[in-house]
């Protein structure tokens, strides 16, 4: 049988049990090849419903630095008796199946083209440990160590990590230690080590960090300015609000006197949530809630009446599978077009699409300028791939003399001066009008805030004209959101190409390996990476340049798609969807097929005349 033989290049899967302690395990097998200067991608795959239910935790090792899910597995760690037959039929062809053969298996459920590694795992455990506990926890050290050898992991690299995280705690940092001995030691004494999959020392990993997007998001809230957090607990963004509580216990407690300078509450449901936001907001404080697709469809109302009455706030929107439920952790694309025009019509809000922990950093940042300059709900949109798993990405960076972007606020000196002011006047063509602070002047500036119609001083008004009056100067404040948002960028292909395609988000990690990987196939593929909406000309432009371009999303209805025919105006019949919307993060292999199979459908060879 023909075995995988790779060096810094391959992915390995653990498939445990749900509260069986392995997830810490996992990650210190992905954090040791990590400082062996070999990039890493994990991604940890659990379920929504309680203890016992399965859970996964990938690992792709790649030297060359790509960060997308892969696809296929080349090891297989299988420790869950649940799922065996359909992590067994994951592994490729020539792969290998690493389990615990403390009992025999029949043969039936082993493939003939796969390596068995067999390790008795709780043989060694009972042999070891008396607690039933112990013998749980230090079975997921002991395969580490197995894998150790059998991967040819620099085992210091583990116990260094092991004295890093037992610091001062010796006997805890003994006892792992044996476990990861044990492990070892028995794979080198018994099987054949190194497999045909290495590790194999690099500098590959440069001076990027090992990051999670939510943290950088909550960090990025606290650089940003933030200093009001409301939000209520849902799957995948609970961990934002969690990271955004421990930054500000660290920067925002003033050392002189002990004194909060952060105010974080945890509603009573989604609704109540934004509506603290938008009641700070509307005080001058820079605010979020962090929520999910389910909580934006609860938000709704409060969102409509930040847009209308031009309130600033910011929610950063960690998305999951839907519709309703869907899939609770699992990672999509879904909820564009529930954001872009949120509320119940003609709304139209501004949406970031980070790519990474970094841009998760800077785009929480930078909405907190947006949504005071632009006065409006500001919308950031994550997902749980991007939010719940960490990644390698280039340090964060802040701008010390950053000077915060609070728009147009009229000050107690220019009202005492006797300057006109109109909470919806629109003063100088860009959509936005001046608003003050609560308690601002004793006498002036002063208005009445609601959700129903207005004229341009904020006096109440059913009238046509001043309806319609401000809900087109709505639509210019969100031209003038074009110039402000982060702009796209453009990946163009080394060789005149005819395809395009347009991309966001998370799927940026496997579109720029699936551009290799056409670009080796000779396809070749101007890409452009849209970072903010409303769209920019400049998109259009891209569009109108190409006869086909594809647009690459993880959801079933093509949503992006439909904003750039709605908003861009581009012409859809040039625009070819390639969807992903199972709740794996997309793949480069995925992309390859389909663009390959629309490339080679659009491919005009012409046939010469032979002359006889």
């Amino acid at each position: 049988m023909k075995s995988i033989a790779s060096i810094n290049d391959f992915v390995v899967k653990f498939a445990n049990v749900n509260g069986s302690g392995s997830a810490s395990a996992n990650e210190l097998f992905a954090r040791a090849i990590l400082r062996m200067g070999v990039p890493v991608s994990p991604r940890n795959i659990f379920p929504s419903n309680i203890q016992g239910l399965p859970t996964w935790y990938e690992v792709r090792v790649n030297e060359s630095g790509y960060q997308g899910r892969r696809g296929g597995v080349d090891l297989m760690v299988a420790m869950n008796p649940q799922t065996w037959d359909a992590d067994v039929k994951e592994i490729e062809a020539g792969g290998y199946l690493f389990y615990d053969n403390t009992k025999p298996l029949p043969k039936s459920k082993f493939r003939l083209d796969v390596n068995a590694i067999g390790i008795p795992l709780t043989e060694i455990c009972n042999a070891t440990y008396s607690d039933p506990r112990q013998r749980q926890l230090f079975k997921n050290i002991i395969y580490v160590g197995a894998l150790s050898a059998l991967l040819d992991v620099d085992p210091n690299e583990i116990e260094r990590l092991f004295s890093e995280q037992y610091k001062g705690k010796e006997a805890l940092l003994q006892s792992n230690v044996k476990a990861l001995r044990l492990g070892r030691d028995y794979a080198l004494a018994n099987l054949t080590c190194p497999l045909g999959l290495r590790v194999q020392r690099a500098n590959a990993v440069g001076n990027k960090i090992f990051l999670e997007g939510n943290s950088a998001a909550a960090l990025g809230a606290v650089y940003g300015g933030a200093t009001v957090c409301a939000w209520y607990p849902i799957t995948p963004s609970s961990s934002l609000a969690e990271a955004f509580i421990k930054h500000c216990q660290k920067y925002r407690v003033d050392a002189a006197t002990g004194k909060h300078k952060f105010a974080i509450v945890q509603a009573e449901d989604e609704l109540a949530s934004i509506g603290i936001v938008i009641g700070a907001g509307w005080n001058g404080a820079r605010s979020f809630t962090c929520t999910s697709g389910p909580g934006i469809s609860l938000m709704t109302e409060f969102i409509g009446l930040a847009y209308f009455a031009e309130i600033p706030a910011v929610i950063i929107d960690v998305q999951r599978g839907g519709p309703s439920t869907g899939m609770p952790t699992r990672t999509q694309q879904s909820d564009l077009l529930a954001c872009a025009y949120a509320s119940h019509g003609d709304t139209k809000h501004v949406l970031l699409f980070p790519e990474d922990p970094r841009e998760c950093f800077e785009f929480t940042a930078k909405a907190f300028d947006l949504a005071e300059r632009l006065q409006t709900p500001i919308f950031m949109m994550t997902d749980l791939d991007i939010g719940m798993n960490t990644r390698l990405c280039e340090p964060l960076q802040w701008d010390d003399s950053h000077v915060y972007d609070r728009g147009k606020v009229m000050t107690y000196e220019q009202l005492e001066a006797g300057r006109d002011f109109g909470r919806y006047l629109d003063v100088d063509g860009d959509g936005i009008a001046f608003r003050t602070y609560p308690g601002t002047h004793p006498m002036r500036g002063g208005y009445f805030t609601r959700g129903t119609t207005k004229d341009r001083y904020a006096r109440y008004s059913e009238t046509g004209p001043d309806y319609v009056d401000n809900v087109q100067r709505l639509l210019r404040k969100f031209d003038t959101a074009k110039k402000l948002v982060p702009a796209p960028l453009l990946y163009p292909a080394e060789k005149p190409a005819r395809f395009g395609a347009i991309f966001y988000g998370s799927t940026s990690a496997a579109m720029q390996e699936a551009l290799d990987v056409l670009a080796v196939r000779g396809i070749h593929i101007n890409a452009l990476r849209v970072r903010g909406f409303p769209f920019p000309d400049e998109i259009a432009d891209f569009v109108a340049s190409h006869p086909w371009v594809f647009v690459i999303e993880q959801n079933r209805d093509a949503q992006l798609k439909s904003l750039l025919v709605n908003e861009a105006k581009v012409n859809p019949t040039r625009l070819l969807s390639v969807l992903h919307y199972d709740g794996t993060p997309i793949t480069a292999r995925f992309i390859v097929e389909q663009i390959s199979q629309h490339a080679a459908a659009r491919t005009v060879v012409s046939i010469k005349k032979v002359v006889s």
